[in-house]
């Protein structure tokens, strides 16, 4: 009996060997090793002449901005920008998230080839009306900065399979919606940026919460500018 388990143990062994040392051994040499295999899918990141990562295309949209204008993703065609989604009654991250948009539109605020989106994931409430209000409460002044409201069930197909930023309803939370704490970085060409953690795995996403997170996505921004 204890051959045989020696011989299925051996057996077992070459297996592994067979199949995944092969496979160890290219990682190794491409300097691949830390990634999982959640990052080998369709639309892999890809590294760029900058030190940023390609993460895929930003996803379409057409909605109204303050200003009552029919504003695209072609409108930001040639420019970098930021995408949030917020909504402006909310009282719990939306307030943190403004203030430090503010700060990265502070930053860029005298370069044309740089943009902001604040998606309204409350439509029914902020109208044009509503969110040109809202900008001048919270000092939004960038001359690219559009605030953009449109029908609900586009903006939340935008957000939660687009961007892949939860968004939803929720009754029972303050302010009856919630959603992600994250800034999404577009670069020139339509095309969702990120740099990498300590890892080497692509963030995609930069914290809109923290202040890490906001000075990684300006020094970010100036690299997209540049490029």
């Amino acid at each position: 009996m204890k051959n045989k388990s020696y011989i299925g143990t051996a057996f077992i062994i070459l297996v592994f060997g067979i199949y995944f040392v092969p496979k160890i051994i290219d990682r190794i040499k491409n300097n691949d090793v830390v990634k999982g295999d959640r990052l080998n899918i369709e639309g892999t990141p890809t590294s760029t002449k900058s030190d940023l990562m390609t993460i895929g295309k930003a996803p379409d949209f057409s909605l109204i901005n303050q200003d009552k204008l029919t504003i695209s993703n072609e409108s930001y065609k040639g420019k970098v920008y930021v995408v949030e989604f917020f909504f402006s009654t909310c009282p719990s991250i939306c307030p943190i998230m403004n203030r430090n948009m503010k700060l990265v539109q502070e930053a860029f605020a005298t370069n044309t080839n740089f943009g902001i989106v604040s998606i309204t994931i409350n439509p029914e409430n902020d109208t044009p009306v509503v969110l040109k209000k809202h900008a001048e409460t919270i000092g939004a002044k960038g001359i690219n900065w559009n605030f953009l409201t449109g029908d609900k069930t586009k903006i939340f197909e935008i957000a939660n399979k687009g961007f892949n930023l939860f968004v939803g309803q929720n009754t029972k939370i303050p302010g009856g919606f919630e959603h992600s704490g994250f800034f999404a970085l577009i670069d020139k060409d339509g095309n969702i940026r990120c740099r990498k953690d300590e890892f080497g795995n692509p963030i995609i996403y930069y914290d809109g919460l923290e202040q890490k997170g906001i000075t990684a996505i300006k020094q970010d921004i100036t690299k997209l500018l540049a490029e």
